[in-house]
């Protein structure tokens, strides 16, 4: 099953050493042990918040595996870590899974319908018009979702450069500035 993982830089995490390609380990319990993985890529930062510090990475997660139902986190026996991502590339993941997933509960990490961000570099907002806006470098996700609620039409993806993108001004999923209250 392909999943996301986040890490400590070096690929740590819980003071144990990954390495690129397979890892294994005997029992997997999502409360208590095991390689822990989640689905949804924003879960990652639940557990690595610190984008500048943590690394990202496409994960195959095997063997025995068991959820907790909290979040989409899992546990595994055997994980392979594919990839790493960079910030954009993590973004554009999390992007096709709520694509893919578009009935499914939103991560804690999305923002409805406006959002500014954050300390952290990045915000994903989801509404039937979405409008964001951050500072210099920082990610701007899009989900614009259909007249339902329940379907998205369009994910749109932007870093705020100077040029495509202006530092404190507001966009919507077309990448228009807007102006807002």
């Amino acid at each position: 099953m392909i999943a996301y993982k986040g890490f400590a830089p070096g690929l740590v995490c819980l003071g144990y050493q990954f390495q690129m390609g397979l890892n294994v380990t005997d029992k997997a319990n999502c409360a208590q042990n095991g390689f822990h993985c989640a689905e949804d890529p924003l879960d990652c930062l639940s557990y690595y918040s610190d984008m500048e510090r943590s690394e990202y990475c496409l994960v195959n997660a095997g063997g025995d595996v068991d959820e907790d139902g909290r979040d989409s986190k899992i546990s595994c026996t055997e994980l392979t870590i594919l990839k790493r991502l960079d910030r954009e590339e993590f973004f554009l993941h999390a992007l096709a899974y709520m694509m893919d997933h578009p009935a499914r509960k939103c991560s804690s990490h999305v923002t409805k319908d406006s959002g500014e961000a954050g300390k952290n570099g990045y915000v994903v907002v989801r509404g039937a018009d979405p409008v964001a806006r951050g500072k210099q470098n920082s990610i701007l996700a899009f989900v614009k979702e259909g007249p339902d609620g329940k379907t998205i039409t369009q994910v749109t993806l932007t870093c705020v450069n100077g040029k495509r993108a202006k530092p404190d001004v507001w966009y919507d999923a077309d990448l228009k500035e807007r102006m807002v209250d």
